[in-house]
């Protein structure tokens, strides 16, 4: 059986239970048999022969006197049955020498004839004032305790509020927890090539200590989400075989004022006594980022305390030999530079996303689970997903197989993998979304306009395919296979926004009117527009000009309100000429863009081969191109392979009900 773990709380829980159980039961017990009375009461129910017995407490100053059973509804009004056992009254006395002699007057005129006693002990008042006193106080210190253990997170016997200031650092010893090694890590050989100095440093310090080298104290991992800068620490600290220390930079942060800071003392201070080890900083930005210049009056930042904690550790006054300080982000633009300086992160190793061959060798990794059919190309694959990290491609290999898996299928084939692109880029087909017809022209026609341009633009990418079913926000999509290329020439930027203007055009051209079909369109183009201008300096009036600042806390544009409306004059002239170029290409291919949007009206989904039916072999070619069409046939007949099998599947369930409707 799953039984939970114990828990200090627990124990907290039930004395805390008990406690209140005390309080309530012996409340509700003195409230019904007890009943407090003057002193002169007191002897007119003894003169009337209702005393059982009688104690004295001297150190109280009072007496209890025990009613007979058949006396109690007497007093009382309520039977015994109703009161339970030994139901007394209190009474205060002053003088025991006149009780005494009332006591033993009563007993020789026959009307007392019990015992009575003295009681010194004080084991009830010692109860009643733990109850009473101590309860709340109790009940207090517990909630604190428990709130506090919940904020700290400290568990055990050890946790609690004393633990607040202690590191969450999760420690991983060379005990075979961390499998992972720089054989699971595909692609990123500049990265592993540097990451494999530092695993050299920990295990033979001395090969480059004689010659005078210095162990490097920290190495940043810079790059976009998902491309594997926590998967290459992990294979640092399996390949180094030194304890490793791995958390969050959101651990540091903690509600109370000096925590991150302790905590970061405390991390350094675990470290040196497991010296040469390896600390490892996950999203450093959430306490590295770079201090304000103008902090709040009288304010105090916690983080700002915490990064000084940290500064101070890595290259301060003291000395942390055998300590090395990795850490990764994203953000790297973000990072105080003081943090960034040599001496604390001595070099800064970028993961950056995989290219085609590093693409290759992810996808290779990611498809040794999956049961294969003959189909698949790798190399294709990769080619199909440019810019995609290796947290996507991942993705892709398992949306493939969910997809095979939903067709029945019993391999995992090229077109299970192209819809898994699909599903990703795009989104899912919604075949249900009901559009009128005028609408559905309208689509086709602004796609096609797309799909036009490019083929006549020296610098477009390859056109893949051309749809109008719905597929998550957008009405239609056209997918092209980019070449990916380390520069971007001005030229190719111009076709490419030319482009993406391609389908508002048609809508001009060819209906009469625009639509909001084309926002997305637009947006892309302004933001590339103002790039190029802003930043590239690809602008006639502010050539070779960059206005690009990287200060963030800075409030005001790098330039004045006359430029400011310089760039927007060349943003709007440039985002122009594009578009009547775009609008004089249509008007030149109005007939083959007319039979493309009957065709995609027709058919929902046309490929670049359609497309070549059409307007004829391309103008120019790439390598790319030559294995798009190689692709494009392979993909035509898997189409067409499973549409007869859909309409073999039909008929055979039509003869069926026949069969069953004759019987």
């Amino acid at each position: 059986m799953n039984m939970p773990k114990f828990n200090m709380s627990w124990i907290y829980i039930m004395v805390i239970a008990v406690l209140i159980g005390l309080y309530m039961t012996g409340g509700t017990q003195n409230e019904s048999t007890r009943k407090e009375a003057a002193y002169s009461k007191f002897k007119d129910f003894v003169r009337a022969g209702y005393a059982k017995k009688i104690v004295i407490n001297r150190s109280e100053g009072e007496l209890q006197l025990y009613i007979k059973p058949d006396s109690v509804r007497a007093i009382f009004g309520k039977g015994i049955d109703q009161l339970g056992k030994d139901p007394y009254i209190a009474v205060g006395i002053g003088s025991v020498e006149k009780l005494e002699q009332f006591l033993d007057e009563a007993r020789e005129a026959q009307q007392f004839t019990g015992e009575y006693s003295y009681n010194n002990k004080k084991g009830n008042e010692f109860i009643n004032m733990l109850i009473y006193n101590l309860l709340p106080i109790v009940l207090i210190v517990g909630i604190w305790i428990f709130f506090m253990r919940r904020m700290g997170g400290g568990g055990g016997m050890g946790g609690g509020i004393f633990s607040v200031g202690k590191s969450r650092a999760k420690m991983y010893e060379n005990d075979g927890n961390l499998q992972i090694t720089f054989k699971d890590v595909a692609g990123q050989a500049g990265a592993k090539q540097e990451m494999q100095e530092i695993v050299d440093f920990l295990k033979n310090p001395q090969k480059y200590t004689e010659l005078g080298g210095k162990i490097p104290k920290g190495a940043l991992l810079v790059g976009p989400p998902g491309t594997g800068k926590t998967l290459m620490a992990k294979a640092v600290a399996g390949e180094a075989g030194v304890p490793f220390f791995s958390m969050s930079g959101s651990d540091f942060v903690e509600m109370f004022v000096g925590v991150g800071a302790s905590r970061v003392r405390d991390l350094f201070q675990q470290a040196k006594s497991k010296a040469p080890c390896i600390i490892f900083i996950d999203e450093i930005d959430a306490v590295g980022r770079a201090r304000s210049k103008n902090p709040a009056m009288g304010g105090n930042d916690e983080r700002e305390n915490t990064l000084n904690a940290l500064l101070t550790e890595m290259d301060g006054f003291g000395t942390n030999s055998g300590i090395i300080t990795l850490a990764a982000t994203n953000r790297a633009d973000m990072l105080d530079s003081a943090l960034l300086r040599a001496g604390r992160f001595d070099r800064q190793i970028h993961v950056d996303l995989p290219d085609l061959s590093e693409r290759t060798e992810v996808f290779k990794v990611h498809l040794k689970p999956l049961k294969l059919d003959e189909s698949v190309d790798i190399e294709f694959l990769a080619r199909q997903t440019p810019g995609f990290s290796g947290a996507d491609i991942a993705n892709v290999c398992n949306e493939a197989a969910l997809i095979a898996a939903r067709h029945d299928s019993e391999k995992v084939g090229k077109q299970d993998f192209l819809d898994a692109v699909d599903r990703i880029i795009g989104g899912l087909e919604k075949k249900t979304k009901v559009m009128t017809e005028a609408e559905k022209r309208s689509i086709a026609i602004h796609e096609a306009g797309h799909a036009t341009i490019s083929w006549f633009t020296e610098f477009a990418n390859p056109l893949v395919k051309v749809s109008i079913v719905p597929r998550g926000q957008a009405l239609g999509a056209a997918w092209y296979l980019p070449e990916e290329r380390v520069l971007q020439t001005k030229e190719a930027m111009l076709d490419e926004m030319c482009s993406l203007l391609g389908g508002r055009a048609a809508e001009e051209l060819f209906i009469g009117h625009i639509s909001t079909g084309a926002m997305n369109d637009l947006e892309r183009s302004t933001k590339q527009a103002y790039g190029m201008i802003a930043y590239a300096g690809m602008s006639d009036r502010l050539p070779n000009i960059c206005y690009y600042n990287n200060n963030e806390y800075q409030f005001q544009r790098p330039y004045s309100d006359t430029t400011a409306k310089i760039i927007d004059d060349e943003v709007l002239k440039m985002i122009n000429e594009q578009y009547a170029r775009a609008k004089h290409i249509l008007t030149e291919h109005k007939d083959g863009h007319a039979q493309l949007a009957q065709l995609l009206i027709d058919r929902e989904v046309i490929f670049a081969e359609d497309v070549e039916k059409i307007f004829g072999p391309r103008p120019w070619t790439s390598r790319a191109e030559e294995l798009l069409e190689a692709q494009q046939r392979a993909e035509a007949e898997v189409m067409a392979e499973r549409r007869a099998k859909e309409l073999e599947a039909q008929a055979s369930a039509e003869e069926g009900e026949g069969l069953k409707v004759e019987g």
